[in-house]
Formats: structure tokens, C-alpha cells, sequence
């Protein structure tokens, strides 16, 4: 019922429709091992510019960046870009490190504010680390991402390595980063999640 509240306060406001999306992420954007133009933000928007909407697509990325990182980074390319949607897709390399989950929800909610100062709106990425780093930080770190989206009305982005693990050429070796096939995947469904923010 909230997300679906998000969706309504976001159809009705006058400062919804985005001609510039700006991607803070880290390599699970940036596009890993591979060509800028095979990551899934140059996918995007390809595909957003063959349906012929006139959106802006600057992807920011840095493969091994941080929440701390992205609050050094983010205020001169708000400055620059002055996009109308920011989406953050930061925290993974925090919870790699085993940062505590506090600092990470705060650096994650002044990036929030800083967007939202900028008169950009926000879409937070979900992220979930392998099992191996312990239930009881699992938790608390994935708790982290709902907790935000819930407090401060931004709509959450499902984690979307999670529906290509298990699948055959998806993944790289490491099992953290998706493979050059998987990225056009990841377009179609970051397309399908940002859709009804972008279209009347």
C-alpha cells in the first residue's frame, strides 16, 4: 500500500517528468570488465531514445565507489547536469567492507537530501550482499534500503542482479558482477520500474 502511495504522490507532481537521469553507482552500473557503451545505463538509453522519449541518460558510475565516495562526487555533477531524477545505486562496496550499517543509512539519507536540495528526485536501488557475511549483518544492512524508501517516500528499485543469479552466462566468475549478456536485461528492467514515473 506505501509503494503504491509513492507511485500516486509521484504521478501527481508537477516536478515528475525527468529530462535527465543521473546514475550514482558503482561497478554494478559502470559496467564492470566490459565497454561503457554495454552497461546497462547506455542500453537504457538506447532503448528510451527508440521509444522516443526525449530523456537524458548520464551515467556516473565508478566501479568501487562508496556511499562516502558518492557524497564527494554528487554535489559537482548536480551542478553540472541538473538532472530531474537521480537514481543511487550505492552501498554494496560499503557492505563488501562490513561498514556499519548506521553510517551507511546516513550517508545514503544526505545523498537523498542533497538531490532533493537540488530539485532532483530519487530513486534508491535496493542492494543485497552474498550469504556469507553472517544473518545478523545481512539484516541490518538490507534493512538499511527499505527503512530509507519508507521514510522518505522514494520509490525502491529491486536489486537487480537478484533475478540473474543461478542463470547460465549472467554472471562473472566472482559472483558479484553481471556479465556483458546480462546488462540489456538490467535495461529492461530498470525501463520497466522507471516507466510510470516517466510517462503521463
Amino acid at each position: 500500500m506505501l509503494r503504491i502511495l509513492v507511485l500516486l504522490i509521484w504521478l501527481l507532481s508537477p516536478a515528475l517528468w525527468a529530462n535527465t537521469l543521473l546514475v550514482l553507482g558503482d561497478s554494478l552500473s559502470a559496467g564492470y570488465r566490459m565497454r561503457a557503451e554495454q552497461a546497462w545505463p547506455h542500453l537504457l538509453a538506447e532503448q528510451w531514445q527508440q521509444e522516443g522519449r526525449q530523456i537524458t541518460v548520464v551515467n556516473a558510475s565508478v566501479s568501487g565507489d562508496t556511499t562516502q565516495g558518492g557524497l564527494q562526487r554528487l554535489p559537482p555533477l548536480l551542478q553540472r547536469h541538473r538532472p530531474s531524477l537521480v537514481l543511487l545505486e550505492l552501498g554494496g562496496n560499503d557492505g563488501l567492507r562490513g561498514l556499519p550499517p548506521r553510517l551507511i543509512e546516513r550517508n545514503l539519507e544526505r545523498l537523498i537530501a542533497l538531490a532533493n536540495e537540488a530539485g532532483a528526485r530519487v530513486i534508491l536501488t535496493d542492494i543485497q550482499l552474498p550469504p556469507n557475511y553472517g544473518q545478523r549483518y545481512l539484516q541490518q544492512f538490507e534493512g538499511v534500503f527499505s527503512r530509507l524508501a519508507d521514510q522518505h517516500g522514494v520509490p525502491l528499485l529491486p536489486f537487480f542482479v537478484a533475478p540473474l543469479i543461478g542463470q547460465s552466462g549472467m554472471m562473472m566468475d566472482d559472483g558479484i558482477h553481471p556479465t556483458a549478456a546480462a546488462q540489456p536485461l538490467i535495461a529492461q528492467q530498470v525501463s520497466a520500474f522507471l516507466t510510470p514515473y516517466l510517462t503521463p
